[in-house]
């Protein structure tokens, strides 16, 4: 599929149009930010690793039947996906206490909840992203109530899949975003889920090997993406598996 045209830019990803219309081509970026865009850096190899992170997820969940932008991965940084008009809402699921709920409730960092909780945020980078209900969504008119339960649904329906999926490689999956977007009239899972958007501990010493590396200033940042990444291929070299 031929790149054409510059379409946006993300703080993680460069979108841009392709030949055919219902299709766009995201470039990942090493790129990387926190605390609403204040701290800025980079990461070696993030965008390779976060592309193929998310196209070895997408690929899991679609043989689970969770349908998503996911086409194909095209080069070891770019992804050929469905052209979503976004939902101005993010979608968190929470199963460990770490990060603001964590801040918010009082309860230390890796207190288990006893279910998972989903949280509505409003997907607005100049207010900071603000927690909302489904109140807000329904007055702001960001969805109707059909496509509030559907994302419900499959937000919950993705955190036991790759709950299960990663026990199985001694991971905690304890929290992540979610992202979704119209495609002709339905609602599909988009965005990217890595980790960038997902925390993962090890299940063993608790070590954090997500973004939260960068954003505590804690090192070690680009071995904690290729330690996932390695958990989720088996070690598979990262300059031989693009299709």
């Amino acid at each position: 599929m031929e790149r054409k045209d510059f379409l946006y830019e993300g703080k993680a990803k460069r979108i841009f149009t392709t030949t055919d219309p219902n299709l766009v081509l995201v470039d990942y970026k090493d790129d990387a930010t926190a605390q609403n865009g204040l701290k800025k850096g980079q990461i070696a190899n993030k965008g390779v690793l976060n592309n193929k992170i998310s196209t070895f997820f997408f690929q899991l969940l679609a043989q689970h039947g969770i349908e998503s932008h996911f086409v194909e991965m095209i080069s070891e940084r770019e992804m050929l996906v469905k052209k979503l008009d976004i939902l101005q809402i993010e979608v968190v699921s929470r199963n460990i206490a770490a990060g603001s709920l964590a801040k918010r409730l009082g309860l230390p960092e890796g207190t288990k909840m006893s279910r998972p909780i989903l949280e509505f945020y409003y997907k607005d980078d100049e207010l900071g992203d603000p927690m909302i209900n489904e109140y807000h969504i329904y007055a702001l008119e960001l969805a109707t109530a059909e496509q509030v339960k559907q994302i419900s649904t499959v937000a919950l329906q993705v955190n036991d899949i790759l709950t299960k999926y990663l026990r199985q490689r001694d991971l905690l999956l304890v929290d992540f975003k979610l992202e979704f977007g119209l495609h002709q009239g339905r609602v599909l899972l988009g965005d990217e889920i890595s980790p960038d958007t997902c925390r993962f501990w090890d299940a063993n010493t608790m070590e954090k090997l997500d973004k939260d590396r960068f954003r505590r200033d804690l090192g070690g940042v680009e071995e904690a993406y290729l330690e996932i990444y390695n958990r989720l291929t088996g070690g598979q070299p990262l300059d031989e598996d693009a299709k």
